[in-house]
């Protein structure tokens, strides 16, 4: 009988895995699995010991209830180095746990990504006496719903401490982990400050990553409202979004939770990879990678911050009432309404000044089930096609449809125009003072130099916001990307009754050329030291 299927953790079919199916009585029954993944015994239906491996992965022991009806998804991981710190938000003085899948020998160090990568401390050297004992198991079936769960799964250690205090300073640091064959693995940790030491505060889009973060073979990208029945085989055969024509990423009312608790892959910044370097790889170009451009650029130019991620800012672990300005950047597409209302009362009702540093942001509503599940609340939504109410109305976005468009706090909201292209700006209100010090007259282009790789052209690019119906009244356009099919984005800029003021790029590329494009740095700190004066 078919008494499951065998997947990687990309979810991806294992072929020839081999099994031993071990009964309570002591028989034993042995399978191979087919390149489908499927596995097919003679063997009753019932409870057993299985035993199963592969080359190249990780082999383990389960206990299964086998039954044709229900058949078991076995899951193996890859012998790779990756790792994670849980929790992967802390503030100083706190402590978190380093979870890393080795299967020789490997060395940790803990660095901080600022103007430079500065050395903090050796961590440590971690190996076990027994064959492969730094590996870690993975639970069976979708784990991408309730984590990994790293260290209690497969290795830890008793004599050995895996806890580290964070630093006291704030910022994002990245753990260093090296094999004894040379592989490289670095992983971020977001420390946050235990009080505030500076007026500005910025967020970390630690939701946006989750969303993104494939491992264990879900994202919000690929099967985003729940696993498919069996394992893939060939994505290009089977992914609805490669088969479908038409293809509507978010075609469910419903969606399974995404955890936390993984390693993030798409978040690892190569060891020689500098701070003024290009951008490399497609996911980093919006992800933590780009967000150290912003961060390295304001510690060079003395622009102290603090530091905290957006599920903090959820549970209420950022109090912004004791900062003058708040920074979102890049690419902050995933938000509570809890965050949402939070930050729009603080900015609308008590003077708050937010600095919006990116494109497609807060464009999508997310809950969360606890401290580490988050249901992404697509709905059913398509970006490039319009979205009706029940009055014929348009929704402006999967924000809009659950809440009310972003573009009452930030001003602008993304659309499908100029979509995965890139292109300088043009000025056309130079007499704001955001642009003292350019030299830039109306018309004139800036924002042409970029350190991202994956749609390279300019400041204005890869998703990018513009002003709608439900902007406020007085909002200010200041410039427009010169995108195609008038898809540039617009900076813009508005105040509130409170003394509340609000700017914003909206675009993904802005913090990819802050470092390299004179205007681009020029207007960032024009801003940043207006809104930091105080009220």
């Amino acid at each position: 009988m078919l008494i499951g299927y065998v997947s990687d953790e990309r979810y991806v079919a294992l072929a020839d895995v081999l099994f031993e199916i071990r009964s309570p009585d002591g028989s034993i029954v042995t399978a191979r699995s087919t390149v489908a993944g499927a596995v097919y015994a003679e063997c009753e239906p019932g409870e057993y010991e299985v035993v199963l491996g592969k080359d190249g992965y990780g082999s383990k022991i389960v206990a299964a209830n086998l039954n044709a009806d229900d058949p078991y998804h076995f899951r193996l991981l890859a012998d790779r180095l990756l790792g994670y710190m849980w929790p992967k938000c802390v503030k100083g003085g706190e402590s978190a746990e380093f979870r890393v899948h080795a299967v020789e020998e490997y060395e940790l160090s803990l660095y901080r990504y600022g103007a430079e990568k500065e050395f903090i401390r050796r961590i440590g050297t971690f190996d076990e006496h027994g064959p492969r004992a730094n590996m870690q198991i993975t639970p069976d079936g979708d784990y991408t719903q309730s984590g990994v769960e790293w260290n209690k799964h497969g290795y830890h250690s008793q004599a050995l401490n895996q806890f580290i205090e964070a630093p006291q300073r704030s910022g994002l640091y990245y753990l260093h982990a090296r094999n004894k064959s040379g592989d490289f693995f670095s992983f971020p940790w977001v420390v946050a400050p235990q009080s505030p030491q500076s007026s500005i505060a910025v967020l970390a889009s630690d939701l946006t990553w989750n969303a993104y973060n494939s491992f264990g073979g879900r994202s919000n990208y690929i099967h985003a409202g729940q696993f498919p029945s069996t394992p893939t085989i060939n994505s290009r055969l089977e992914l609805k979004r490669y088969t479908e024509e038409e293809h509507r990423t978010y075609n469910s009312d419903t969606y399974q939770p995404l955890s936390l608790d993984r390693p993030d892959p798409f978040n690892h910044i190569d060891e020689s990879e500098q701070l003024e370097d290009p951008i490399a790889g497609r996911q980093g170009c919006h992800l933590a990678p780009a967000e150290w451009r912003l961060l390295g650029w304001m510690e060079r130019n003395d622009v102290l911050y603090d530091l905290y991620s957006e599920s903090q800012f959820h549970f209420e672990q950022v109090p912004l009432d004791d900062y003058a300005v708040l920074i979102i950047s890049t690419h902050p597409e995933y938000w509570s309404r809890e965050m949402y209302f939070r930050l729009k009362s603080w900015v609308f009702d008590r003077g708050g000044r937010l600095i919006y540093l990116g494109g497609n942001g807060l464009n999508c509503e997310v809950d969360f089930l606890d401290d580490h599940r988050i249901v992404y609340e697509n709905t059913a939504w398509c970006h490039s096609e319009p979205q009706y109410d029940d009055d014929g109305g348009e929704f402006e976005s999967r924000f809009d449809k659950r809440v009310e468009s972003e573009a009452n706090l930030l001003g602008v909201v993304f659309s499908f125009p100029g979509i995965m292209t890139a292109a300088p700006y043009k000025a056309v209100d130079v007499d704001h003072w955001c642009f003292d010090g350019t030299g830039l007259a109306n018309g004139d282009t800036f924002g042409e130099k970029s350190l991202h790789q994956r749609v390279p052209g300019g400041a204005s690019g890869h998703e990018t916001d513009k002003t709608s119906p439900q902007s406020p009244e007085h909002v200010r356009v200041l410039a427009k990307g010169l995108n195609a099919d008038d898809g540039g984005a617009e900076i813009v800029h508005f105040k509130t009754p409170s003394g509340g003021e609000v700017f914003s790029v909206g675009s993904i590329t802005w913090p990819a050329c802050i470092l390299v494009d004179d205007a681009v740095a020029t207007i960032t700190a024009n801003v940043i030291r207006r809104f930091s004066v105080s009220h």
